[in-house]
């Protein structure tokens, strides 16, 4: 599997989504953050949105729940027009039973970690997975300083997937910029989000084109 460039729309104007998406044409994936002020202290988009935008672009919806009580809302999302949905571990009640939920819909199904929370407990949940998405910050709000901390979890995770021949993508979530994602890609990181750095860059699509070359660089692709 190739790189991957994931832009979030966190980062782009809420008034003019269908706009913002088309100016990412060529990203492999659209990252939509649903937050529900209680997971995080943040309130951004939910289900409406998401079926909204499903229909006006044809990039694949990423959608990152950061919300309490995942296991009931997760499958929705697919419903919705998500391609791929991501549960923080550290709100699921029942991780395999809604990984199977969202699999069995027709969609990729993640599960996210915080940056203080260690992959290793969930190694025996890998199976169950299609990606494992590590924060490298703290999950509620964009625009956050990468936290190198986390890059050593990267690498744990690789040689975890390795060691069992899992065939799962590592997806990094905060503060990925031209800046950082050579260190992740090397670390062992496939799909890569990126907010401000696209979003705030003069010509968003050339930017995705210059973190996917770097990260493509990095890791010897």
């Amino acid at each position: 599997m190739g790189i991957q460039i994931a832009p979030s729309i966190l980062s782009a104007d809420f008034a003019r989504l269908a706009d913002e998406a088309a100016a990412v044409s060529n990203a492999d994936w659209l990252h939509v953050d649903v937050m529900d002020n209680h997971f995080v202290p943040n309130l951004t988009l939910g289900l409406p949105v998401v079926e909204s935008l499903a229909k006006a672009t044809d990039t694949p919806l990423d959608c990152h729940l950061m919300i309490e009580d995942p296991d009931r809302w997760a499958p929705g999302y697919v419903e919705a027009g998500a391609s791929s949905v991501t549960f923080h571990v550290e709100a699921c009640k029942a991780p395999i039973r809604t990984a199977r939920e969202i699999r069995a819909k027709g969609a990729r199904a993640a599960m996210a970690l915080k940056p203080a929370t260690p992959i290793e407990p969930y190694e025996d949940l890998l199976p169950e997975l299609d990606m494992i998405l590590i924060m490298t910050v703290e999950p509620g709000f964009g625009g956050q300083k990468f936290l190198d901390v986390c890059v050593p979890k990267i690498r744990r995770t690789r040689k975890l997937l390795d060691k069992h021949g899992l065939d799962l993508w590592i997806e990094i979530d905060g503060g990925v910029s031209a800046d950082t994602i050579e260190r992740c890609a090397e670390a062992g990181a496939d799909v890569f989000v990126a907010g401000s750095a696209v979003y705030a860059a003069d010509n968003p699509n050339a930017m995705v084109e210059e973190l996917r070359g770097l990260a493509e660089q990095a890791a010897g692709r």
